[in-house]
């Protein structure tokens, strides 16, 4: 079984970038997406986002599992927008033009559609990104990275720990699945869609436990192992900032800049097409 949102060794220039730029990278570009409704800036950053997600040879059984969990929210938010403020686009964009009527107060507009489209781009101008940042970066050397840049070695760790354990819960996951499934509960697409939730949802309680008994076993390593006692800490893996990082950076700083520049030129950062 292929493991989910975890780190794979290729050789794409995407690999071969530190740590720390893509943390850089995938920060401003997070900030830059949730600042913007500019639609001309979003269509370009999913582009952008997508070609980036393509170059790093990222595959589909890594992300496909999550992406469809992300799909189902995302359908979600857009009805739970429209249930909670059909005239959302309207309040925005100043104009109503009402396409056809639903019941009630609830009219299906141009700029309420126009607005949540905008939502939809947002989402997938991050997704690309949160993706590719998780399966092309080394835990151990994006540690090493962040203290490199003056960050404490225990936010380091933190972090580099919860991007190791990734795969780990999907495996104990799978195990109290399989588990599952021997007893006689059925868990596949065999089973209905309630009857598949209230299935999986049973497996939550098993996997925390499991989980607590794991973290305490980490925990009494890394205490025996005297973790904390220095200020500062040699590491394994470390990565220096190449030109391409500092090339990278670079770009990523001017795009943001050009980004939120085109966005709030007019005062608003909203891009309103009924004007």
């Amino acid at each position: 079984m292929a493991k989910i949102l975890s780190y794979e060794e290729k050789d794409t220039w995407i690999h071969r970038l530190s740590g720390v730029t893509k943390l850089i990278f995938f920060l401003l570009w997070c900030l830059t997406s949730m600042l913007t409704y500019d639609t001309r800036v979003l269509v370009v950053m999913l582009i952008f986002s997508l070609v980036v997600f393509k170059i790093s040879k990222t595959r589909w059984s890594q992300v496909g599992a999550v992406f469809k969990l992300v799909m189902v929210f995302l359908a979600f938010n857009v009805f739970a927008i429209y249930l909670f403020s059909p005239d959302q686009g309207t309040a925005i964009y100043g104009t109503r033009t009402v396409l056809f009527h639903i019941a009630g107060r609830y009219d299906v507009t141009l700029e309420q559609l126009f607005y949540e489209l905008n939502v939809v781009i947002k989402y997938f101008t991050i997704i690309p990104a949160v993706f590719m940042f998780l399966v092309t970066t080394n835990p151990s050397e994006f540690a090493a990275s962040m203290n490199k840049v003056g960050i404490s070695y225990n936010v380091g760790y933190a972090i580099s720990i919860a991007l190791r354990y990734i795969p780990d819960v999907q495996s104990e996951f799978t195990k109290i699945k399989h588990a599952q499934e021997a007893r006689g509960i059925e868990m596949s697409g065999k089973a209905s869609f309630i009857n598949r939730i209230k299935n999986t949802a049973a497996i939550i309680f098993p996997l925390i436990f499991s989980s607590m008994d794991r973290i305490d076993v980490v925990s009494n390593a890394m205490e025996l192992r005297g973790y904390g006692k220095h200020k500062k800490r040699t590491w394994y893996m470390e990565k220096k900032l190449l030109r391409n990082d500092y090339l990278t950076i670079g770009f990523t700083m001017l795009f943001t800049a050009a980004a939120l520049l085109i966005t709030f030129a007019d005062g608003s950062r909203f891009y309103n097409p009924f004007v």
